[in-house]
């Protein structure tokens, strides 16, 4: 049986047979009840003024176990909205600061056994979590969306920005002897024990970058999956395509030079899988949306 072309594993973890489920079905995120229980998930949203898209992102978050919304003193009714569909959902509230910054408050405030974050501007749709927590639970640590695995794609991509994105992956690739097809992509979902181990510091758009070079430095076993970016819903973009470029560049090259990352002195690193029992029932349910 071949692999299909949207699942890469690109570090060293398990083998590339993997099968997952269809990014249209959301099955996985609530099992049959004669099924073991899917692990625990926290959504990361870092928000400012996105109380439009999170009209549109929010119900597609309702199986998620936890949501943590970092917001950066928005002045839409960003929070009100979400405490009005999501009352347990837990919101930060700090200076608006960067993305980076945000994503490390949201990750190490989650709770739950795995983690997904995603933007708020609705562009990467939740009904990919399948494919993404699917790969965790096969016994990778860190799952990277991709937009040029098969499957994947973007309506948002420019010329300027898809050519700067390919020449950074490309030269990333050389850098740490990886096999990466999309590097400038913040749809990533890891197992909490490996937020500790990425020991992130940075605190704009380059977060993305940090992540997945951090995770070769670390050992982290990682995959690539398929993933389709469509157009922001609302409102314009912070992202910046000349200096976020060259952030990128500058933490990638930064990092090269320094040696790996040892995981804290409390927290050994994790080897633990699921049973194979709860995979077969996972990979074997059908339904639709």
């Amino acid at each position: 049986m071949q692999t299909p072309d949207s699942v890469r594993a690109t570090g060293g973890g398990p083998g590339r047979g993997h099968r997952v489920a269809s990014r249209h079905h959301s099955r996985l995120l609530s099992p049959s009840p004669h099924a073991r229980r899917w692990p625990t998930v926290t959504a990361v949203v870092p928000t400012l003024n996105e109380a439009d898209n999170l009209r549109w992102l929010m119900p597609r978050l309702a199986a998620v176990d936890e949501i943590v919304i970092v917001d950066g003193e928005s002045t839409d009714g960003t929070v009100e909205y979400v405490l009005s569909v999501r009352p347990d959902a837990r919101i930060i509230i700090e200076p608006p600061t960067g993305k980076g910054s945000a994503m490390r408050t949201g990750m190490a405030a989650a709770t739950s056994e795995m983690i997904v974050m995603l933007d708020a501007d609705g562009s990467m749709d939740p009904a990919e979590f399948d494919s993404f927590l699917a790969l965790l639970c096969r016994g990778f640590d860190f799952v990277k969306g991709t937009r040029y695995g098969c499957g994947g794609g973007s309506d948002d991509l420019t010329g300027l920005r898809r050519l700067g994105n390919s020449a950074l992956t490309g030269l990333a690739n050389k850098l740490y002897r990886q096999n990466w097809s999309d590097l400038c992509y913040g749809y990533v979902a890891m197992r909490r024990d490996a937020v500790e181990r990425l020991r992130l510091e940075s605190t704009g758009f380059e977060i993305e970058t940090e992540m997945c070079v951090n995770a070769v430095r670390a050992g982290l076993r990682i995959a690539e999956v398929a993933s389709h970016e469509t157009e922001r819903r609302h409102g314009e973009s912070n992202l910046n395509t000349w200096r976020d470029g060259f952030r990128v560049l500058r933490t990638m090259v930064r990092l090269r030079f320094k040696g790996r990352l040892t995981p804290p002195a409390d927290q050994p690193m994790c080897e633990t899988t699921v049973p194979l029992s709860w995979q077969a029932a996972a990979f074997s349910r059908t339904g639709t949306e």
